[in-house]
């Protein structure tokens, strides 16, 4: 059973930088295919981006790309979220989660097994 935990959510302003962080506090997350959603009050969890187990393959939502990127550090269990450009609208909580599916990337939140608790991110204009 793996166990994610979120970190470095906080209140930003337009226009700033945020790093998320997801480590893994229970099992190992090396061999998985990560990845971030986020959920903004009132609205359904939407994906922002996955990478594959080795980090060679990523995707982004198109609302998201080219400000957002993923990454991670297999010898340290942990996956990041470095978020630029910060908007208003990218307001939420953002969470990640592991698929345990062998190679390529997921965008679907159905396709993910373990999911952790979530991190704040609030952009204030």
């Amino acid at each position: 059973q793996v166990q994610l935990v979120e970190s470095g959510g906080g209140l930003v302003q337009a226009g700033g930088s945020l790093r998320l962080s997801c480590a893994a506090s229970r099992g190992t997350i090396s061999r998985y295919i990560m990845g971030w959603f986020r959920q903004a009050p009132g609205k359904e969890r939407e994906f922002v981006a996955t990478i594959s187990w080795s980090g060679g393959t990523t995707s982004y939502a198109d609302y998201v790309k080219g400000r957002f990127a993923i990454s991670r550090d297999n010898a340290k269990n942990t996956v990041y979220l470095q978020m630029n450009s910060l908007k208003p609208e990218d307001t939420a909580v953002y969470y990640c989660a592991a698929d345990r599916t062998l190679g390529g990337v997921a965008l679907i939140t159905a396709e993910y097994d373990y999911w952790g608790q979530g991190t704040q991110v609030t952009v204030s204009s």
